[in-house]
């Protein structure tokens, strides 16, 4: 009981729940991230068209 009673009395306890809500909050948010670029067609390279047409001047 009292390291929950540290953990949401103290300074560096609020900071560490905090961090861990984060920390947490952002792991959430780049795999929904990921998983939906995952799932976009692939986009042609514009480059590719580009370095071609360099190619072709010399």
């Amino acid at each position: 009981m009292k390291l929950l009673n540290d953990l949401l009395s103290t300074d560096y306890g609020l900071m560490s729940i905090i961090g861990i809500v984060f920390m947490i909050c952002m792991a959430v948010f780049f795999v929904r991230m990921f998983l939906s670029k995952m799932k976009e067609p692939p986009q042609p390279n514009p480059a590719a068209g580009l370095l071609a047409e360099v190619a072709k001047r010399h």
